[in-house]
């Protein structure tokens, strides 16, 4: 049998990005550093979109090869479409057509933004800025949750906030928010939640940065920071978002009994948290239900999710071929309900989304959706087994920041929000582009 092709690229050696698009790391970073603020951040990915768009429209696309390989273009655009193909199969027939369409219209502005994405970091220049950048939000975001577990108050939220009722008269979050939080919001705030789940999935660009240039104990303090603000974020999805990371990135760096140590001190941690903290506790004593007999202990160890997910699999096996439609779950929830009118774990009204992933695919999009989600993951594997070992090694931060994020045995934000899924579009193309990076030069010798 013949060996498949080695797929060419020398990451170390790719030539730095043309003049004109040397702001792309930039533009990443303000994306993510404007998550706080999400109309911000979309008018930012919007307005990266249409400007990458129209510089390659401009040059008709020529010269491609100076930002992307052709590997590179190739990898970025099938993850792009692994993603979108569904979403407009779904809206074919679904529930809310209209919707549906909208969405499958407004995710289109995503595929120029990852071809730029993916080349800002496809040199070693946009790699350090990139990575690093992502590095440092992920500190400062830490730092700041850190002094409102403290005093009480987000810093940088509190910031934002100010500066958006100076500017508009109307808070980021209702003052009653505040009396329902349950969890650190740190930067987020109280109305978005999702601060651990956020920081779980970008800290393995943190904790990359602090061993290469600090080494374990670097790597060490970091991960205990990082873990500490996850723990108090209360969401158990990122308790196991975050332990995947630590068993991924830890295990070369620090050696098997030394890694088991870590899960031991990280277990002493979440005890402890569990005497000093009520939400900690509360979240330990859910967790502890799951051992019960019954069918309503183990739906409310995991929050209510138990009847979301039957009502997933009654819709995925409802519409099988291409699904509800995206966005389309709220709607279908009532018909599926395994317990209509009784009052949910989670409050009154609809679930708005399945939780997990293989459910959110099968229940929004069918079988042909999970088909096609499978093909990226196929493709995005194999670019992996065939690329070289430095693309692979300047890959790694993006590659396990992917993985753990569609890591199909937790639960799941909506991916096919608008946050959540332009956060995991963003790392598909950070991994593509680091991955394959830019096409190197041919000698002068061989050119002429």
């Amino acid at each position: 049998m013949t060996a498949a092709p080695t797929i060419a690229n020398d990451i170390d050696t790719a030539p730095a990005l043309p003049a004109g698009w040397r702001w792309a790391p930039f533009w990443v970073l303000a994306f993510v550093a404007l998550w706080p603020a999400p109309g911000v951040a979309e008018a930012v990915l919007g307005l990266g979109a249409l400007v990458a768009l129209g510089r390659l429209l401009f040059v008709r696309f020529r010269g491609g090869g100076a930002l992307l390989g052709a590997q590179a273009w190739a990898l970025t655009s099938v993850m792009f479409f692994a993603y979108w193909l569904p979403e407009l199969i779904g809206a074919i027939d679904a529930i809310d057509r209209t919707r549906a369409f909208r969405e499958v219209a407004s995710d289109l502005r995503y595929l120029p933004f990852l071809w730029l994405a993916a080349a800002a970091v496809a040199d070693a220049r946009g790699r350090r800025i990139t990575f690093g950048g992502l590095a440092l939000i992920v500190g400062a975001w830490s730092l700041d949750a850190l002094i409102q577990a403290i005093s009480g108050t987000s810093l940088l939220f509190a910031g934002m906030d100010a500066a958006k009722l100076a500017i508009s008269g109307h808070r980021l979050c209702d003052a009653n928010d505040y009396l329902l939080l349950d969890r650190l919001g740190g930067v987020l705030g109280p109305c978005n939640l999702k601060l651990g789940v956020v920081l779980a999935s970008l800290s393995p660009f943190a904790l990359y940065m602090a061993g290469r240039r600090f080494g374990q104990w670097g790597w060490l303090v970091a991960a205990a920071l990082i873990g500490l603000v996850i723990l108090l974020a209360g969401s158990r999805a990122s308790w196991i978002t975050y332990g995947l990371v630590l068993l991924l990135s830890g295990w070369r760096l620090l050696g098997r009994k030394r890694l088991l140590a870590v899960f031991a001190l990280g277990a002493v941690l979440l005890l402890g948290l569990g005497v000093v903290s009520p939400q900690v506790r509360e979240r330990i004593e859910r967790t502890t239900h799951a051992f019960s007999a019954d069918r309503d202990g183990v739906d409310s160890a995991l929050s209510g999710r138990g009847r979301i997910w039957g009502a997933a699999w009654c819709i995925a096996t409802s519409h099988p071929v291409n699904g509800v439609g995206p966005r389309g779950f709220r709607e279908a929830f009532p018909a599926c309900d395994p317990e209509s009118g009784a009052l949910a774990e989670w409050g009154l009204g609809p679930a708005l989304h399945a939780h997990q992933i293989v459910l959110e695919i099968l229940s929004e999009t069918g079988v042909i959706g999970l088909l096609l989600w499978l093909a990226g993951v196929a493709t995005a594997r194999r670019a992996w087994r065939y690329a070289e070992p430095a693309g692979r090694r300047a890959a790694e931060p993006a590659m396990l920041a992917l993985v753990v994020t569609v890591f199909p045995f937790n639960t799941h934000l909506a991916f096919y929000s608008t946050f959540w899924g332009g956060a995991t579009l963003l790392l598909a193309a950070l991994y593509a582009g680091s991955l394959l990076g830019r096409e190197t030069p041919a000698p002068v010798a061989a050119q002429s």
